[in-house]
């Protein structure tokens, strides 16, 4: 299963690097908030994913995410955002402040996807992701629960939610350019319901250089 997300993850790419494609189109490849959000990084462009670690479409997005974020400009930067609607979505808000807290996002994050979507275990239940965080290699078990049930890791949960409401988000995944613009995979999406995944590369590098020019001027 793996393997074959790497070689159509492979054959988009490819895509991307092959010819032009048509300019964005508002409303179509994107919309624009009505209110601009403030970003965190200066001097940067701001891209966030707002996502949930049980979304069968944000676990099909990452490929795509991981591959893009290793090509980026410098001049671009990404972040992670949890979605949470409400309180059922707090425990996986949870889990990813607790992996991002401990250091622990390149060793569990795409583990977390996996084991959700392949193997279907439930790691939102805390006492699931206590024994399967205790069963991976490095992770030290006790601190991982403190970390866990921690003022600092429930502090960003709130603060994930809020920003789920102020960029009035719907659906994930959804990304956001520079706290201007959204999009995502489904604003690639053909008639038969398929993303075209360089289409949407296509599109991030677009609306990046849409902000990019106007920093320019």
């Amino acid at each position: 299963m793996k393997l074959v997300r790497h070689m159509v993850l492979a054959a988009m790419l490819a895509g991307v690097a092959g010819g032009a494609t048509a300019a964005v189109e508002v409303n179509k490849d994107y919309r624009t908030l009505a209110t601009v959000q403030p970003t965190e990084p200066a001097g940067k462009i701001e891209v966030l994913e707002f996502f949930q670690y049980g979304c069968s479409h944000c676990y099909d997005f990452e490929p795509t995410v991981k591959a893009w974020k290793s090509k980026k400009a410098k001049d671009v930067e990404f972040r992670y955002v949890p979605t949470v609607w409400d309180e059922s979505r707090v425990p996986q808000a949870k889990m990813y402040y607790t992996f991002e807290a401990l250091g622990l996002l390149d060793a569990l994050h795409e583990k977390a996807y996996e084991t959700i979507h392949q193997k279907q275990v439930k790691l939102w239940d805390r006492a699931v992701l206590m024994k399967w965080a205790a069963e991976q290699p490095g992770v030290d078990a006790r601190k991982f629960e403190e970390t866990y049930d921690s003022f600092g890791v429930n502090s960003k949960v709130q603060r994930a939610m809020k920003m789920t409401k102020d960029y009035a988000i719907k659906g994930t995944p959804t990304v956001i350019v520079n706290g201007k613009y959204t999009t995502g995979p489904g604003y690639a999406s053909g008639a038969n319901g398929q993303v075209d995944y360089a289409r949407f590369q296509q599109i991030l590098e677009d609306l990046i250089g849409m902000e990019r020019k106007k920093g320019a001027k």
